[in-house]
């Protein structure tokens, strides 16, 4: 009886029955997915507009939403996914569109800098639904589930971006900042109804897994500490070593303490398993590229270089909208690059995919390190870094999902998910520390601006990000293939 029940659950019979439900499946995930990013890709042009609407002094306060979005978005990554490994998919679906309800909610009707704070930290916990489809697309769908599902998370990426890079422009220009949050409740509030009916209450992956609450508690603090560090750190000066040292000594005692516990938040072994480490650092280093050339772009381009003392003068004067405008090729790159990934990636060479995607993301930046004081400039770039990141993240993503079993999809995708949030952090970190570090006071105001030449030395030093990419495949390729011949060597084949 028990194995006719596992073959009911997992088997053929399961996968025909689900079959009907293909479509309904994948709009949900998408709907997810872009919903998500909109949030993720709202924040950075408006940047400048609640600076202006909150009274708010410094970059670095303002970039502090971005903060919180990262902070929360770090432990969302760790918990989520995971959650729907132990308790299914649909339940973890639906809490996290609960979140992302409330936090919208939050920021509309408190209308205010510490209501937005709060608001931004939950949808971003919220916000790590979007690594859910990677889960239950896979489940759902069988062998083709790891190809649809990273398929459905880079394009669904590519559509939020313009929803929320241009949408976000258009409410807030036509309408206001807290209309823009009412609306985000709405349709939050719709993806947490259509989740709990399309997406299907089946067994969880693991029926008899368990969620260890203090190793989660643990990592979310030692992640969210160093995240912390990372965002602020060139703020703080000096102080930022403490969260940065508990962070780290953290990490190294709560390792130690997975390896040897019996409901591990994460199989420390999968890091083990060929370039599934180097597949989760090169993630992490797009999304510091990626982070680090949404706040370089929306910052420039809304500067007002009128209201500047005239040898201070720069900018293109742009409103929210214009900037969104400004994105387009990104997006449009965006669902390009997950096309030209796929065939590479199927045939085993996502490790050259990640050096391609470094090397365009190297030559966009190079060329808004030269030429960012036009429009035009920026559109060229934008389609470089789109059609570059899209690549790295499907590569990412889609050796991550291939390097475990179907049980482990949401440990997996909360891996690469927690080196996504610290990349971002490290983009949003290394941009606020560069803006930070000369800065103009606009005339009669309390704001100040960056320097017009630290731009250029901004995507300069994010090139170095890209050219990591490629050090980190080229690393890995050479560990695994010492581990191969020792392997050959062994005449035991004892692993190492």
């Amino acid at each position: 009886m028990t194995e006719i029940n596992d073959r009911i659950r997992r088997g053929p019979d399961l996968k025909a029955r689900r079959t009907p439900r293909r479509a309904l499946l994948i709009g949900v995930g998408a709907l997810m997915v872009i919903l998500t990013n909109a949030v993720v890709f709202v924040l950075p042009p408006l940047l400048p507009v609640i600076q202006a609407q909150y009274g708010l002094d410094t970059v670095s306060e303002t970039t502090w939403l971005y903060t919180a979005l990262t902070l929360a978005g770090g432990a969302g990554f760790i918990l989520l996914p995971r959650l729907a490994d132990v308790h299914g998919d649909r339940n973890a679906s639906v809490m996290a569109s609960a979140v992302l309800t409330t936090g919208a909610l939050v920021a509309a009707l408190g209308d205010s800098y510490p209501a937005l704070l709060v608001g931004c930290a939950l949808m971003g916990f919220g916000g790590a639904a979007q690594l859910l489809p990677l889960g239950f697309l896979r489940r759902s769908l069988g062998d083709k589930g790891i190809t649809v599902g990273v398929a459905v998370l880079v394009v669904a990426t590519g559509i939020g971006i313009v929803v929320g890079m241009i949408g976000g422009g258009l409410v807030v220009e036509n309408l206001s900042l807290r209309s823009l949050f009412w609306i985000l409740t709405a349709a939050f509030g719709a993806c947490t109804l259509v989740a709990y009916i399309v997406i299907p209450h089946s067994p969880p992956a693991e029926p008899t897994g368990r969620i260890g609450v203090l190793g989660s508690i643990w990592m979310v603090a030692w992640v969210a500490a160093i995240l912390l560090a990372l965002t602020q750190g060139l703020v703080w000066g000096a102080a930022a070593l403490v969260p940065l040292v508990a962070g780290v000594a953290g990490g190294a005692a709560w390792l130690r303490v997975e390896r040897r516990s019996t409901s591990a938040v994460f199989d420390v072994a999968l890091l083990k398993t060929p370039f599934f480490t180097a597949a989760c650092v090169c993630i992490a280093l797009f999304a510091a590229v990626n982070a680090a050339f949404l706040l370089l772009l929306s910052t420039y381009s809304q500067v007002l270089p009128e209201a500047l003392p005239a040898a201070d003068a720069y900018g293109l004067g742009l409103t929210a909208l214009q900037t969104g405008m400004l994105m387009l090729p990104f997006a449009v790159m965006f669902l390009v690059g997950s096309v030209l990934a796929d065939g590479p990636v199927s045939r085993g060479n996502g490790g050259s995919v990640l050096m391609v995607g470094a090397a365009i993301c190297a030559a966009g930046l190079t060329w808004l390190a030269l030429a960012h004081d036009q429009g035009w400039h920026y559109l060229v770039g934008a389609g470089l870094l789109g059609l570059g990141c899209s690549m790295g993240y499907a590569a990412g993503f889609t050796m991550v999902q291939l390097a475990v079993p179907e049980q482990k999809a949401g440990m997996a995708a909360g891996v690469a998910g927690t080196a996504m949030a610290v990349g971002f952090a490290v983009g949003t970190a290394l941009v606020t520390g560069v803006l930070s570090a000369s800065v103009v006071q606009v005339p009669g105001t309390e704001i100040v601006v960056a320097t017009e030449d630290l731009y250029g030395t901004g995507y300069w030093i994010v090139n170095v990000l890209a050219a990591l990419v490629v050090v980190t495949v080229l690393v890995s390729r050479a560990r695994t293939a010492r581990r191969a011949a020792a392997a050959a060597r062994s005449p035991k084949g004892t692993k190492r």
